[in-house]
């Protein structure tokens, strides 16, 4: 069947056609193959468990960890998948209206890597070296995906197009529209396929096995499969032995009651906090607009803001409120702002000053919490300022009006500017049976990513000797990052940590250390899940969320947040004393564990935070510090917020990491600086190729 994206072009024609836009927002994944049978068994704690083995296990089946399985397997290194959900997680299933790839920009003059560096790493906090492999590394990763299939859209020249995006000041975003993801995830896995990489679906990752001696050493992982229920393993436990761990599970999307990723992402934070393995940037996440995941969960980003809807509030009694035009001075102001959350789309504390962009972002967050409903209504264009003059689209500001202008898109309504500049944005909502162009679409303040994660080095490897963790599972980003740095960040770890495991000359995994690690993973299993326990986990779930999205969440408290910690701290006692009740259905004894990983995980981000703010943390990123004796305060048109009085940031913590790690019963926190980039000298070619040969650029210090 032809590509109706070639068609076109061939044609010369530029209408999108319906095909072109269903081929773009209606993105069928291939069909995976039947698992292998099971060949082996042992025996742990009474239970008999199935056993497999692999040089190589991916937690997770998003594209970082597609990249990585692909990456291995072209080096001939035995790799295997497992995924509690194929196809069900942020890549596959989330996105913005043109979701952006972050990648050098070479479509015209070429790039500076040591100048994208620096802009991925401008928010503070992130280690130099990791800024400048992941800007090195873009490249590579949009010219494997280009020869994959994905289609990347160019010039008639080769030139990759471009367009500039939220903390990016040079213009390095592209896009292939609103499910660029998804589409990585299908070239991705065609590849996998193609190249015969096992991928087990619905195989749930609830312990990682460590062996101990000589010194602590991934051996593995525990599953569980609710197809090998048996009444010899009544939870369906599956043992994965493997030489090394790749946790590549997403982040902790279901950490937060407003949440805009997918439901049930609980990725693979607490998994390894529980493990042992340390974490960086616990305090630094994203917030901003999208629609709620009791629909259609989507970011609000881009085009849908450019267009310039009219946003209002509808409250209790049904009355629709112009409310952010207490906040704004002028319609000139309230529109201008209202695009610029396009490329400004996360929330930033900054900008809730000088009635800035994240202004719209506290006043939408103010609806919510006055209990009123807030809409995005595409067909009609904003409404005036109380005693100003009407939108007119001659009255822009600059920067929005030439943007507008260059787009085509000085049109009459909102629905058409949008249609203009980017009409898949529209039909992806109405596959969801969602008609933005005839109803207006209710929208919150979501938690959307994680920037921090499990603390890494150059190639991906954590605390824990033969562990990896890629993708949003990684602590790899600073306290902000451009928008589609996080899809670079997957695909360039993704392909270093497969190299750096090829590398490495491991000799096989000791049967008996592994042996012993199943052995303790299922006996942690069983004390862990206890069916007379009062514990459950809908209860676990209800007290986390409302507490991350009422204590961690876009506006922080400094006076709430070590209440809030000592909270997370008495239900992670519980849990461990008297472990978590399940339920009969095939998904709740993992579901039982991954709210006791959630926990956990709640308890780490507040400890961050807690220690954070009580050493005289300020409000950056996302998050907001309010404090009364705060130096900040978001001004209105209606006066001064003084309940959002927030502290500002202080210069010094930018050159600073917050770490933690599980230490007994307790997360033990500590501060580092970030890494430098330790090239001392440029590369010289004749002098440096023997490192490549011989391997010498994978092993420390060399």
């Amino acid at each position: 069947m032809a590509n109706p994206l070639d068609t076109a072009q061939a044609a010369g024609d530029t209408t999108i056609s319906q095909e072109i836009l269903d081929a773009l927002t209606d993105v069928k994944l291939p069909r995976l193959k039947p698992k292998p049978i099971i060949k082996e068994w042992t025996s742990a704690q009474g239970w008999k468990i199935p056993l497999r083995r692999s040089h190589v296990v991916i937690v997770g089946s998003g594209a970082a960890g597609l990249r990585a399985a692909v990456e291995l397997k072209r080096r001939d290194v035995e790799v295997t998948v497992v995924t509690q959900s194929a196809y069900g997680g942020t890549s596959a299933c989330s996105g913005s209206d043109k979701q952006t790839l972050h990648t050098a920009n070479t479509a015209d003059r070429g790039d500076n890597f040591r100048s994208m560096a620096d802009a991925i790493g401008a928010g503070g906090a992130m280690d130099k070296d990791t800024a400048y492999i992941e800007a090195v590394g873009s490249g590579r990763a949009l010219s494997t995906l280009q020869f994959l299939g994905l289609p990347l859209p160019v010039d008639r020249y080769g030139g990759v197009l471009r367009y500039q995006t939220d903390h990016d000041e040079v213009g390095r975003a592209t896009s292939c529209g609103p499910r660029t993801s998804r589409l990585m995830v299908k070239a991705l896995a065609q590849e996998a396929i193609q190249l015969g990489i096992p991928l087990f679906n619905q195989t749930t990752a609830v312990r990682i096995l460590v062996s101990a001696a000589p010194e602590p050493r991934v051996a593995g992982a525990l599953c569980i499969d609710p197809g090998l229920r048996t009444e010899s393993n009544p939870h369906g436990l599956l043992a994965y032995c493997a030489d090394y761990l790749v946790l590549a599970a997403g982040g902790p999307g279901e950490l937060y009651r407003d949440s805009v990723y997918p439901r049930n992402c609980f990725g693979s934070l607490g998994l390894a906090l529980e493990a042992g393995i340390e974490a960086v940037n616990l305090t630094e996440s994203q917030f901003g607009i999208g629609t709620s995941r009791d629909g259609f969960p989507w970011n609000l980003s881009g085009t849908y803001a450019q267009c310039m809807p009219y946003v209002y509030s509808v409250d209790e009694a049904g009355n629709e409120r112009n409310f952010l035009a207490s906040y704004y001075r002028t319609t000139q102001e309230l529109v201008s702002n209202t695009f610029r959350k396009g490329y400004q789309w996360p929330s930033h504390a900054t900008r809730m000053l000088n009635f800035g962009s994240s202004l719209f972002d506290l006043a939408v967050f103010r609806e919510m919490q006055f209990g009123h409903k807030v809409y995005m209504d595409f067909n009609r264009n904003p409404v005036a300022v109380p005693g100003e003059r009407a939108f007119d689209l001659t009255r822009l500001e600059p920067d929005v009006y030439a943007y507008l202008e260059k787009s085509g898109a000085l049109l009459d309504t909102p629905i058409a500017r949008l249609k203009k500049m980017n009409p898949l944005s529209i039909e992806l909502y109405k596959q969801y049976k969602v008609d933005i162009e005839k109803h207006p679409l209710l929208f919150a303040m979501n938690n959307q990513h994680m920037n921090g994660g499990l603390a890494v080095d150059i190639w991906g490897q954590t605390s824990l000797n033969g562990c990896y963790a890629i993708g949003e599972a990684a602590g790899t980003h600073g306290v902000t990052r451009p928008g589609g740095a996080a899809l670079n960040s997957g695909q360039v770890f993704g392909t270093r940590c497969a190299e750096h495991i090829a590398a490495s000359q491991t000799a096989p995994q000791d049967m008996v250390q592994a042996g012993a690690a199943i052995q303790e993973g299922v006996q942690h299993i069983q004390s862990a899940l206890k069916e007379a326990s009062t514990l459950k986990p809908s209860a676990i779930k209800r007290e986390v969320q409302a507490r991350m999205s009422d204590a961690a969440g876009m506006i922080c408290r400094a006076d709430q947040i070590s209440s809030a910690l000592r909270d997370a701290q008495q239900l992670t006692q519980a849990i461990r004393e008297q472990g978590v009740s399940f339920g009969a259905t095939n998904f709740g004894v993992t579901q039982a564990l991954q709210w006791r990983h959630n926990a956990l995980a709640s308890e780490a981000i507040l400890s961050a935070l807690d220690f954070y703010v009580a050493k005289g943390g300020g409000s950056r990123g996302a998050r907001a510090i309010c404090d009364a004796s705060g130096e900040c305060v978001p001004l209105t048109n209606e006066g001064p917020l003084e309940d959002y009085r927030f502290r500002r940031e202080r210069a010094e913590d930018k050159d600073e990491q917050i770490v933690l790690k599980w230490v007994g019963s307790e997360f033990a926190v500590s501060i580092r600086t970030p890494r430098e980039l330790e090239q001392k000298e440029r590369p010289f070619f004749e002098r440096h190729w023997p490192h490549f040969l011989t391997g010498s650029i994978y092993r420390a210090g060399t």
